[in-house]
């Protein structure tokens, strides 16, 4: 049983580690934008405020990678909890892992895209962006 608590521990470690990704890159996200924000206020030339948009953007993609690898490793955990002791393996592979075609939707990059933690988080701030562009006047 040891061998098998060991394997689902390393799991759970880079579950962990990708959930700590997520969060960090929307504290960056929103570093970012208020840094851009702060340097257009004091620039002559207020366009540069559009440069905002691309931050938000890239991030939202990298989380929605770190969040479609996550539910990866949350996937393999449930394989590995079902093994017995005597096919553990260590294997880390999440290629490997037997997933339904209800589960492999939700794998779907484009799922983890709009899902719904990412969709609170980078829409409403695309929006906010977008309002103070228009308080700015910038166009």
């Amino acid at each position: 049983m040891e061998s098998k608590i060991k394997h689902l521990e390393m799991v759970e470690n880079i579950i962990e580690r990708m959930a700590k990704n997520c969060f960090t890159l929307k504290g960056w996200g929103i570093t970012l934008i208020a840094g851009i924000f702060a340097l257009s206020a004091k620039s002559t030339e207020q366009k540069y405020v559009l440069v905002a948009y691309i931050p938000i953007l890239v991030f939202w993609f990298l989380d929605s990678y770190y969040l479609q690898i996550e539910r990866k490793y949350k996937i393999l955990y449930k394989n590995i909890s079902a093994k017995s002791e005597s096919e553990i393996d260590f294997d880390m592979d999440t290629n490997n892992i037997i997933i339904t075609e209800s589960v492999a939707k939700k794998l779907c990059y484009f799922r983890c895209l709009f899902s719904v933690t990412e969709w609170l988080f980078y829409c409403p701030t695309l929006v906010a962006i977008t309002i103070l562009i228009r308080i700015l006047n910038v166009f």
